[in-house]
């Protein structure tokens, strides 16, 4: 079995390829600067160089490929989804003429139209079904990650900002559980089209999140609750292109309203381990102790 990963430096596409090499895999990467997986390189991983929408890169990193896992990177860029689109079908090619299957992470709400960034990954998995036959979507929920981000005020202030309701619950997951999914569905036995929601081990409020934080840190975390408008103004102010603020105000809208709520039910398949309170003690305050 050879697996191909086309985001290796990234905490998803990192953890699986570590896990799978691990267990004995023959890996194969795609990096547009090798020197950032040389670790991965020297446990015996084929790193292909270059840019993941590249067609002659692809042509040479899909060869022998039995699986291939394709996550779309975040770029900031007023063609986003033609883009993520135009590489998935590059990709797609490739894979069908290699025999490969194709594992293609995508998010909740994916299913409609609408979410910003979340509905670029949702033509990205319909890109790889109209192509292949063998195609799984894994739809992970909020990454726990993404507070180190959008809660960077928390050091200096003891305090976040944000649209989504305090008491909603949303499903919320840690990206390590993520790659562990991953992993196994690689290297297992499927076929045809299929989709998995991951989902963390139980649905986290604004406001579950901030007690986590607050015991991990030691001193009070507050989530203050703030209309859209005057997130979409913060992103402009921040100095973030029009595109994207229109992009991002989508899915933060969307957060709002419930339209990036999973369509997968919660199910023992879908639950992963990892709290928001292990989350806290063991990412969030090593980030936040400088």
């Amino acid at each position: 079995m050879t697996i191909l990963i086309d985001t290796p430096t990234g905490n998803i596409g990192r953890s699986l390829a570590s896990h799978l090499l691990d267990a004995g895999e023959r890996v194969v990467l795609i990096a547009r600067d090798a020197s950032k997986v040389a670790d991965l390189s020297a446990r015996g991983a084929r790193v292909v160089e270059g840019s993941l929408d590249d067609a002659q890169v692809l042509a040479r990193a899909f060869e022998g490929v039995t699986t291939a896992f394709w996550l779309t990177p975040p770029t900031l860029r007023p063609d986003f989804r033609a883009w993520a689109v135009g590489a998935a079908t590059a990709a797609a090619k490739e894979a069908k003429k290699n025999g490969s299957r194709v594992v293609a992470l995508s998010s909740v709400g994916a299913h409609l139209e609408g979410n910003g960034p979340i509905s670029v990954v949702g033509a990205v998995e319909q890109t790889f079904r109209d192509e292949l036959a063998d195609v799984l979507a894994l739809r992970p929920a909020y990454f726990f990650e993404n507070f180190l981000r959008d809660a960077a005020t928390i050091p200096a202030q003891g305090v976040w900002y944000g649209p989504t309701p305090q008491d909603r619950p949303m499903p919320m997951v840690a990206t390590k559980d993520i790659a562990k999914v991953a992993a196994d569905e690689v290297r297992a036995a499927w076929s045809g089209h299929r989709i998995r929601g991951i989902h963390g081990p139980v649905d986290v409020t604004m406001n579950d999140a901030a007690r986590a934080f607050s015991a991990a840190l030691g001193r009070e975390v507050k989530y203050v609750e703030v209309p859209l408008e005057a997130a979409i103004a913060g992103m402009k102010q921040a100095g973030m292109p029009d595109f994207a603020v229109a992009l991002y105000a989508e899915m933060l809208s969307g957060f709002v309203t419930g339209r990036t709520d999973p369509a997968e039910p919660r199910t023992p398949e879908t639950t992963t381990p990892t709290t928001i309170a292990e989350f806290a003690r063991d990412v969030l305050k090593p980030a936040f102790a400088g």
